[in-house]
């Protein structure tokens, strides 16, 4: 299926980014246009069930790798995932062929556990009050972007997080940056240095949570200058 995307920029590097479960592409709402800012052509996907993207009959890992495939261009400079966006890049990766590949804190290893699927379904009817709790470091336009992203996502897809396959991470495919929380919930430290012996690069940003670039944007936009991805700022 084609995806509705979201793009910022006009420079001859493409930039592809993949947002997390109950989000949407305005989650990169300042990663974007820092990103065109040196140079790139932002596109950022809705995935399946996401933003104004239609929703799937039934969700895989693969289909939602699949969708993003078809939606972007080849070859891209860049390509960033952030949870569940990391994840589904992981699995697109071989035949989108970026040049380098960023995992933002990726759900590589999705939970079957029934009590996480029902926090994530439970989002679907939180309110500001609710994210100012559990985000109380992202600025209210954060917010407000997340907020529209919960009431436009399908949350059926968790009926289906169970059986989604995890990442083939055994070796990256391309330059591969894995870009930690701090703690990581998703890669513990044992699973990072695992992935670090069989060739990805590991970041953490310092005290930051699981959504790095809104929690500390700077810093995530420091990790990504330390990889050659933006310039290092003076």
């Amino acid at each position: 299926m084609a995806l509705h995307v979201q793009e910022w920029g006009a420079g001859d590097r493409v930039a592809v980014l993949i947002h997390g479960l109950g989000n949407s592409s305005d989650s990169w709402w300042r990663v974007g246009p820092a990103l065109a800012d040196n140079g790139y052509r932002v596109v950022a996907v809705d995935l399946p069930g996401h933003g104004k993207s239609e929703p799937l009959a039934a969700y895989s890992a693969e289909a939602l790798a699949s969708s993003v495939v078809a939606s972007v261009p080849r070859n891209p400079a860049l390509a960033i995932g952030h949870s569940l966006g990391g994840l589904v890049l992981a699995h697109a990766v071989a035949e989108l062929r970026p040049g380098i590949a960023v995992y933002e804190d990726p759900a590589f290893v999705v939970s079957s556990d029934p009590i996480v699927a029902e926090g994530f379904r439970a989002q679907k009817a939180w309110r500001i009050d609710d994210l100012e709790r559990e985000h109380p470091r992202w600025d209210d336009t954060s917010r407000r972007h997340k907020l529209g992203a919960l009431t436009a996502w399908d949350p059926t897809i968790v009926d289906h997080l169970g059986a989604f396959t995890s990442a083939p991470v055994d070796a990256p495919v391309v330059p591969s940056v894995l870009v930690l929380a701090d703690p990581s919930r998703l890669i513990p430290s044992p699973f990072a240095d695992a992935l670090a012996a069989r060739g990805f690069v590991v970041d953490v940003v310092p005290d930051s949570g699981h959504v790095i670039h809104l929690d500390d944007h700077d810093g995530f936009l420091a990790a990504l200058a330390r990889h050659g991805v933006v310039p290092a700022r003076g």
